[in-house]
């Protein structure tokens, strides 16, 4: 299984968002987790934002074992936000996992995003 991790920051905005620190968090996701790549993006949910996120779930069209991890606002938020370029690109719900961060520190974001990646994980199945 592939894990892809793009995190939005909310343009640094929210205040949900002060006590992570983005600019070293995609290192400390890379080093601690097993992860292909982790992004940041200012506002996923934004017009630039939606191109990033649709070239990330297009490139996995050859990866039928990759996991989308997307760390912003609510599942429920992110999942209408996102609505247009899931189904714009076909890419199957059930490996587009939505995590909330806000008002977490970079462990616990790393905390949160393990948890999904473990839980979403088949445990007999051994990661590249």
């Amino acid at each position: 299984m592939r894990v892809k991790t793009l995190i939005c920051n909310c343009k640094g905005l929210s205040t949900s968002f002060e006590n992570a620190d983005m600019n070293t968090l995609p290192f400390k996701i890379e080093s601690e987790l097993d992860v292909d790549y982790a992004i940041v993006h200012p506002q996923l949910c934004g017009i630039a934002g939606n191109k990033v996120l649709e070239d990330v779930l297009r490139s996995a069209d050859d990866e039928p074992d990759t996991l989308v991890i997307v760390g912003a606002c609510g599942p429920d938020a992110q999942l209408r936000l996102f609505e247009r370029v899931l189904r714009k690109t076909g890419f199957p719900q059930g490996s587009f996992l939505a995590v909330d961060v806000r008002d977490a520190t970079n462990e616990g974001i790393l905390a949160r995003l393990r948890d999904k990646i473990e839980k979403s994980a088949c445990p007999d199945e051994k990661r590249r």
